[in-house]
């Protein structure tokens, strides 16, 4: 399985796949019939006291990865997610942050990469 990200502002591409918004918020100045997506997971975003807490600094990114990879370890709604990512041939992660190398889909991603066997760590 392909594991992509890409921002909710972004155009869809072809090779995207199965679209999975993975914010906790609606994307902002997005209307919801406009946004080309097949499933809102906001259960397995970030919970709004580690949101508030990183406040998107780069600086902070190591240690906001650590703890939502903690956050999501016992996750009911990231088994969830895995068994219904689980056979897709391609996935894209959505996300609305600005920073395309700093935000909770990278470590999603990295995530979910490891739970399906495509990643270090599989199980």
């Amino acid at each position: 399985m392909r594991i992509g990200i890409r921002r909710a502002y972004d155009q869809p591409a072809d090779d995207d796949g199965y679209r999975v918004l993975v914010d906790r918020l609606w994307p902002r100045g997005v209307r919801k019939d406009a946004l080309a997506h097949d499933l809102w997971a906001k259960d397995v975003a970030p919970s709004d006291e580690l949101r508030t807490w990183w406040n998107h600094r780069p600086e902070d990114f190591a240690e906001f990865a650590r703890r939502y990879r903690a956050e999501l370890k016992d996750s009911d709604a990231l088994a969830a997610l895995v068994e219904d990512l689980r056979g897709r041939p391609a996935v894209t992660l959505l996300y609305s942050a600005r920073d395309t190398e700093h935000n909770q889909a990278v470590v999603l991603a990295e995530v979910l990469s490891e739970r399906l066997g495509d990643g270090p760590g599989a199980s």
